[in-house]
């Protein structure tokens, strides 16, 4: 990887933006715990960034504090350029990040069809009166349109045969790559994934994988990915966070954190030399 003062250029020929969000000295204490102690690292542009780590490491609490759900007790958040203060999750959405969650988080009386449309909810501007007077409002071609791109990333994950099933009924990785798509219909400039692939069998990991980098390469849409098989972060990654009892053991691309004497002792291990 050749750095670059606005980015970088990946093994594989890719371009690599400038930094779109920065993390500044960040501590995070739950009473006398500390799960989170002075790390600082980037995101950028159009990059897939892991966060790994051993259980416990941080990881969660990490990806709590980069979606605004947690407040760092010392140090900065700053995106786009800008410090960013304590903020509601709606705000957050409406700044364009999104996220999946390591327990499913759906509605499983609903279809996968009305799941994923509640991703669309900050971008709708009808309000609640609008939507139950539609018939007299702009409300009914709003949500045609918001059906409409909903409808693409249905094609888009290749879940059309199940769009009118109820979740609940779904098999669990299936309930994963919803989730997904929920995620995606907020068009979130930065996407979140907190372990994904958990829980899945090799095909379905194969199918997540394929997805994750489709929605990379062709929405360039910028992804932080906690996962714990390494053969998918390694695959995935443009460059990887390594934690351990809260605190930053390694940072770089996959090679040089596969080679990192302190990541092997804490996490990789002997096996993944």
């Amino acid at each position: 990887m050749n750095d670059m003062s606005d980015g970088y250029v990946t093994a594989d020929g890719r371009q690599i933006g400038g930094v779109i969000m920065e993390m500044k000295n960040i501590t995070l204490r739950f009473g006398g715990v500390v799960a989170i102690k002075d790390i600082s690292f980037d995101i950028r542009e159009g990059e897939i960034r892991a966060i790994i780590g051993p259980n416990g490491a941080g990881k969660s609490s990490m990806l709590n504090v980069i979606s605004g759900f947690y407040i760092p007790t010392e140090g900065e958040v700053w995106f786009h350029g800008y410090k960013r203060g304590p903020m509601r999750p709606y705000q957050v959405a409406r700044l364009g990040i999104a996220r999946t969650f390591q327990n499913i988080a759906l509605f499983d009386g609903m279809s996968v069809l009305d799941n994923i449309m509640t991703g669309r909810l900050t971008h709708m501007k009808s309000g609640l009166l609008a939507q139950a007077g539609w018939w007299w409002t702009g409300a009914a071609k709003e949500e045609d349109e918001h059906r409409e791109k909903v409808e693409k990333i249905i094609d888009f994950l290749e879940i059309q045969n199940i769009r009118k099933t109820p979740v609940g009924r779904l098999p669990y990785g299936l309930k994963k790559r919803v989730e997904l798509a929920r995620a995606l219909a907020a068009e979130p400039k930065l996407l979140l994934l907190d372990e994904p692939m958990a829980g899945m069998n090799v095909e379905e990991k194969e199918d997540m994988s394929r997805f994750i980098l489709d929605v990379n390469d062709e929405f360039g849409t910028t992804i932080v990915l906690i996962e714990h098989d390494m053969g998918v972060v390694m695959d995935l990654s443009d460059r990887v966070v390594v934690m351990d009892y809260g605190k930053k053991i390694g940072d770089g691309t996959p090679d040089e954190v596969r080679n990192n004497q302190d990541v092997i002792d804490a996490y990789l291990g002997v096996a993944h030399d």
